[in-house]
């Protein structure tokens, strides 16, 4: 049979209808002879479709392939054995070797041409898309398929350090997403040009009547013509890829593959973007490809991609405010960074509304709120239900974007965090505690203080309707079950006779701090210096460390906020154990016994912020109360690292004297929210200061006529709720009435009803421990938080209901 045609044939299908046609047409559809189990078993069903949990990630997985063959491919020119000692330890370490100019990928040019060796193109028509993968890398001998493209399970790179691959699967998940018949064209000649250009078509097998009944499950397998993986002579071909013609690699098509709305459209633009983010920082840029004849009004059909980092710090960012991170190293889990990236609330001018869909599309396609990563490629996730639940902090919901970079953890601690597809995190103890310790470290730094400035935006002194609160609570007729159930989450003032109040509380007196001259930051620095005071005996700064707590340690520098964090040139700061001192007990010429610092501190550094970087420190178990250790801080540079050396000892634990106030009492009640009137513009017979959607809208809230209510919820629970008196519900009610005195009446009875309802909804519900979820289109239920669900309900209708509602009336028709 002459294999060549057929492979054209093949290659020139446009959607998985057209191969099964051309199967057919030659003969291959029932001939059991041409076709071999994928992995060398029919048990192969559960490891090829139990993996990649959608498109977007297993379509990842072939692009990381592409990338470990183009770096294999570079080591192997330059005559290292892959599994060597001298063969790069590190993905970075192999991209900083084999592509000695790599830092010119920052340029548009050198990008886009570096780009061309892995691209991914688009065929077939608009909605029923089949995607073309490209690298040129090592590529594979026709001989060589079966132990490599169609293997499982072998963990072919599990030696080789320099790469991502370790499973040897990861590749087959891809096509448990190729239409109904699952088809997968692969084709690929070695690099070294010493083998035919071999190619198969991997399909689901199709089970006859008789296997209905006798198996239990089909299987994934491969054709093969006269017992061998066809191939045929080739120099250089056309395969419709961008810039070039095809000579060595490997090329797969995915046919009719099942992308997932959103990334449908033109895939230069839609699938860059989903990829991106999947791909945060990927070793190598890629090149996505639609065609003319697909978009032929489209102008830009050829897009690069190089990771959403370099997005997210793009200097020309009209939708980034700012970004630090802080960098845990820790005895037990390893190193992790965590970076977080803080969103305008509001940008070009555009409603916060606008601002946010825009966020929404370009940043989180994937609703990916919190990414996790190794060597740059997204391993699992968290949605922003981590924002509003693990760090309270729901100003900034959709306005936050967190990565932690797990390149650095111990082996035995990704093994328990990620699946083995690389798409998920697992649902073990290791990943609620990961999250428990992220939610500690962000609540307590400077995203903590930022969400603090948003909400300090939203307050407004003098504000009439917690006079109305105050009124309304005072005189309320609450039965003794009604106020049971709001004391339960709310602190109510009980002002009857022999009950005795918490006292006030006075206001300190601020002395107001002097004025810091203005910081100029540099792009590298030339200062570093600890703010410590004490001194040992020696003259070396002293920190001294209580026992089961933490300390701060502050450097000062003039150098850049994004100097740790930026693509472009990155500093860091290292602190290294110079060695320990001997406690008291021991005799003074005592070798040290500690050599790792991790093995006797647990440190997190903290990026500059505006001249400060900040490193908390703890001791491990291994130091005792009396024990001192030497360390070495350098904060790099180009002409060589600023260094500061200093001491730690370890002190006594701090005792905190019990309060015999009762006011100090522990109460995890809350007090009863503020409650906001917002009005469309201020009103010209009412304060100055009243709330307006503007100033809403400036803190990314956004207010309509359709809203009633917004609750805000904190770290606290409910501290605020914005009443919209400027509402549809509200002004339509307005407009029966006659009276100026009807108005008023009208408005007391809306504002009492909508935070009463407010407050009776929120605390049954957080009460009951009810989780709330809502059907979204292609994905799962997503999570919806009790505010949001309290502010739809009430849009929905419910207010007018609550105004126009009267028992009496109700009643009186009743008896009629």
């Amino acid at each position: 049979m002459d294999v060549e045609p057929l492979f054209w044939k093949l290659y020139r299908c446009p959607v998985e209808a057209a191969v099964y046609s051309v199967l057919e047409d030659a003969g291959l559809l029932d001939t059991p002879e041409n076709w071999k189990p994928y992995g060398g078993s029919e048990n192969n069903y559960g490891v090829v479709e139990n993996q990649q949990a959608s498109p977007i990630p297993a379509l990842v997985e072939k692009i990381t392939n592409g990338i470990d063959a183009i770096l294999e491919r570079r080591c192997l020119e330059e005559r290292i054995d892959p599994k060597s000692p001298q063969a790069p330890k590190s993905i970075s370490d192999g991209v900083a070797q084999f592509f000695p100019d790599h830092k010119n990928w920052d340029l548009t040019a050198h990008r886009k041409q570096q780009s061309e060796m892995l691209q991914i193109v688009a065929d077939g028509p608009r909605m029923e898309t089949s995607l073309v993968v490209f690298d040129e890398g090592i590529g594979q001998s026709p001989e060589d398929f079966e132990n490599t493209f169609l293997s499982l399970l072998r963990g072919n790179k599990n030696e080789i350090h320099f790469v991502q691959g370790k499973y040897n699967m990861g590749g087959a998940g891809a096509v448990a997403f190729c239409g109904k018949h699952r088809y997968q064209l692969i084709a690929s000649k070695r690099f070294d040009n010493n083998s035919e250009f071999g190619f198969t078509l991997v399909r689901r097998h199709p089970l006859t009547a008789s296997e209905e009944i006798t198996r239990k499950n089909t299987w994934y397998e491969y054709l093969v013509i006269d017992g061998h993986i066809p191939s045929f002579n080739i120099d250089e071909i056309d395969l419709g890829l961008a810039n070039r013609r095809f000579r060595t690699g490997s090329v797969i098509k995915l046919y009719s593959y099942d992308l997932p709305t959103g990334s449908r459209s033109v895939i230069s633009r839609d699938l860059n973007q989903s990829l991106n983010e999947y791909l945060f920082r990927p070793a190598l840029p890629i090149l996505t490809v639609d065609k003319k004849e697909r978009y032929p009004d489209d102008r830009n059909l050829e897009r690069d991609l190089f990771g959403l980092q370099r997005r997210l710090e793009d200097d020309d960012s009209k939708y980034v405010q700012t970004y630090f991170s802080d960098e845990i190293n820790d005895a037990e889990i390893g190193t992790l960074k965590v970076t977080s990236y803080v969103f305008n609330a509001r940008a070009e001018g555009r409603s916060s509304k606008d601002t946010r869909s825009t966020i929404q599309r370009e940043f989180f396609k994937n609703n990916m709120a919190v990414i996790f990563s190794m060597n740059g490629q997204v391993h699992g996730h968290l949605t922003s239900e981590f924002v509003t639940r693990s760090l309270k902090f729901p100003l900034l919901k959709d306005h936050l974007l967190i990565h932690v970079d797990c390149t650095g953890i111990k082996t035995s601690v990704r093994n328990e965090l990620f699946m083995a597809s690389r798409d998920r995190l697992k649902g073990g103890e290791e990943s609620r505690a990961l999250r428990r310790r992220l939610a500690t470290l962000l609540t307590s730094g400077r995203l903590k203080e930022i969400n603090a400035s948003r909400k300090a935006s939203l307050n407004i002194e003098g504000n009439d309707a917690e006079d109305l609160l105050r009124n309304m609570t005072r005189h309320m007729p609450l039965k003794q079950d009604l106020a049971k159930l709001l004391n339960q989450t709310f602190r109510l003032d009980d002002t009857r006779e022999g009950k005795r109040q918490k006292p006030e509380t006075k206001k300190k007196t601020e002395t107001p701090k002097p004025e810091k001259p203005e910081f100029n930051p540099q792009r590298f620095p030339s200062t570093f210096q600890i703010e410590v005071k004490a001194k040992d005996q020696s003259g070396l700064p002293l920190v001294m460390l209580p026992a089961g707590s933490s300390k701060i340690i502050r450097f000062s520098t003039d150098v850049e906020d994004h100097y740790f964090d930026r693509v472009s040139e990155p500093g860091e700061l290292r602190i290294a154990l110079l060695g320990p001192e001997p406690s008291g007990s021991g005799s003074s010429d005592e070798p040290g016994r500690l050599t790792d610092i991790k093995s006797v501190l647990n440190v997190v550094k903290s990026s500059p912020t505006s001249g400060t970087i900040r490193v908390h420190v703890n001791a491990t178990d291994d130091l005792a109360v009396g024990d001192a250790v030497t360390l070495r801080a350098e904060l790099s540079q180009p002409s060589g690292a600023l260094e500061q050396v200093f001491m730690v000892k370890v002190t006594d634990p701090e005792n905190k004297k019990p309060s015999n106030d009762p006011g100090d009492t522990p109460d995890d009640r809350l007090g009863l929210p503020e409650p906001v009137m917002v009005y469309k513009e201020p009103r010209e017979d009412g304060p100055a200061n009243v709330m307006t959607w503007e100033k809403l809208d400036e803190s990314g809230i956004d207010i309509s006529h359709e809203t009633v209510v917004h609750p805000l919820a904190d770290e606290n629970g409910l501290s605020a709720v914005y009443i919209n008196m400027d509402s549809t519900a509200l002004l339509n009610y307005r407009g029966g009435l006659k009276t100026p005195e009807a108005i008023t009446v009208a408005e007391k009875r809306y504002f009492s009803a909508v935070y009463f309802h407010t407050l009776f909804l929120f605390a049954i519900t957080r009460n009951r421990k009810y989780l709330i979820q809502r059907e979204a289109e292609d994905t799962e239920s997503v999570s919806v938080e009790i505010t949001e669900y309290i502010s739809d309900l009430f849009t929905n209708a419910y207010a007018q209901f609550l105004l126009s509602f009267d028992t009496q009336e109700l009643i009186s028709a009743l008896e009629a």
